[in-house]
């Protein structure tokens, strides 16, 4: 169960990130999780929205060169320590995170965070196995996550 991630280049100026969100703004594009890593010349702007085919469709056409990536949704436990029991079940089943962030939820008891891994399906089951809730797309974005 994986969903969808739009990965954006945006150039590292002063500006870019508001020209970024005015293109959705303009076009009612609502994100759920965004993430921004950058480097001297440019940055990588991660985004979740409710539809990633439109959003990267309308990113396209403003110009911005993207990618959609499959990535892990993952509740986690919100109490000390609930972070370390998922990323643990990851390193003892030898599955790499290549990065990870995390993003609002609308439940007290819980935290939600991204995982970008190097093999889902075998993040999926060892998370699984262990009772570790992953959010699908649909749930992603609902009012209850």
């Amino acid at each position: 169960m994986t969903v969808k991630q739009i990965s954006v280049f945006v150039e590292n100026r002063p500006g870019s990130l508001a020209d970024f969100t005015k293109v959705l703004a303009e076009h009612n594009l609502d994100m759920r999780a965004l993430s921004l890593a950058e480097t001297p010349d440019f940055g990588i702007l991660r985004i979740i929205v409710e539809d990633s085919y439109e959003t990267a469709t309308t990113l396209k056409d403003a110009g911005y060169v993207c990618s959609i990536t499959p990535v892990l949704a993952v509740e986690i436990p919100d109490h000390p320590g609930g972070l370390y029991e998922v990323v643990k079940i990851l390193g003892e089943n030898q599955i790499n995170i290549e990065y990870t962030y995390a993003f609002n939820s609308r439940k007290a008891e819980a935290a939600y965070m991204v995982f970008r891994v190097g093999d889902n399906e075998k993040a999926i089951e060892a998370l699984s196995k262990n009772n570790v809730r992953l959010l699908s797309q649909d749930e992603l974005l609902s009012a209850n996550a």
